[in-house]
């Protein structure tokens, strides 16, 4: 709530960003097929730097500053994250696949005995 009551003033004019945006975002599309004779490495890097303006116009707007701060926090928290040694890594890959191994084998061995029952039971099997 504070920051909202903070930023009142600031979030008027973010639809004019947005409008903004938008209309480098279309302008980068028709501009795409517009100048498709141009080689596509030219043509890939004037996309990439719309979209790079783009994207600075839409960070410059509330929502924009909240994902921008999301994305700061979020690899403040994945900095904090203690993982796994290669090791530690490799023990639990291969506990996984032997357990993994362990019960396909006790499955299809109840599904083979269980196949044999029902056969035996229909007569199908002598």
């Amino acid at each position: 709530m504070v920051f909202k009551a903070e930023n009142q003033g600031e979030g008027r004019l973010d639809w004019l960003k947005w409008l903004v945006a938008l209309v480098l975002l279309l302008a980068g599309l028709v501009g795409n097929h517009y100048y498709s004779e141009i080689s596509m490495p030219i043509r890939t890097l004037v996309w990439l730097a719309v979209l790079a303006i783009a994207g600075f116009v839409i960070s410059r707007t509330q929502k924009g500053r909240w994902v921008v701060e999301f994305f700061r926090e979020s690899r403040g928290e994945l900095r904090k994250v203690v993982w796994p040694t290669r090791e530690e890594t490799m023990q639990t890959t291969l506990v996984v696949a032997a357990m993994v191994i362990i019960l396909a084998l006790l499955l299809w061995g109840m599904d083979s005995v269980l196949v044999w029952l029902i056969g035996w039971l229909t007569g199908q099997r002598g």
